[in-house]
């Protein structure tokens, strides 16, 4: 997320409209952090601009009701979070023993169910997509068809971010050029 904020935002931050999308968002940490980050590093205004798109294939009851959608999670899902961070985008609730995100947070991610096997893309144009701890999941030839759909999805020299242990593919690597070699974030060629 770090080379997201470092490499890609910058690049596009003067676009009028910004659409991320955290593929395999599991029960939302990911991209609720990476709003977090945003909104800490861009400001209100800035901000608004952006909407992640998270999506997991996994939309039972507890994932996507309360924990993902309302933004609320339990007071040992939050404890690693620094104190002021949590102090200002957090709110407990339950008597302290579950916390909720603000509504400037959760209003920025919109979560839905999406199979990334289905080799549709949630929309066309996004211009960072995030996905970790997923493709490690999927065969060779998944993994391709993923990051091919990937790149059909992103707008032209938008970013693709993975999990650092991820590599890149052969059969993929002309679609985009790495941005820095301190982890797997590209550009779309």
């Amino acid at each position: 997320m770090d080379l997201i904020i470092k490499y890609a935002i910058p690049e596009i931050r003067s676009n009028r409209y910004i659409s991320i999308w955290s593929a395999g968002c599991s029960e939302g940490q990911e991209p609720y952090t990476l709003a977090i980050k945003l909104r800490e590093t861009l400001g209100h205004f800035t901000f608004r601009r952006f909407k992640i798109y998270a999506t997991d294939i996994d939309n039972t009851t507890k994932t996507f009701g309360e924990t993902i959608n309302q933004g609320i999670y339990q007071k040992t899902s939050v404890g690693r979070i620094d104190k002021e961070i949590l102090s200002k985008y957090f709110n407990p609730i339950d008597g302290g023993y579950k916390y909720e995100l603000i509504p400037e947070i959760k209003n920025a991610v919109e979560f839905q169910k999406h199979d990334l096997l289905s080799l549709k893309e949630i929309k066309q144009g996004i211009n960072v997509i995030l996905c970790k701890n997923v493709l490690m999941h999927f065969n060779q030839k998944q993994r391709i068809d993923v990051i091919n759909m990937f790149h059909r999805a992103l707008a032209d020299n938008g970013f693709f971010a993975m999990e650092r242990t991820q590599k890149m593919p052969d059969e993929t690597k002309h679609l985009y050029e790495q941005v820095s070699q301190l982890g797997q974030l590209f550009r779309k060629k």
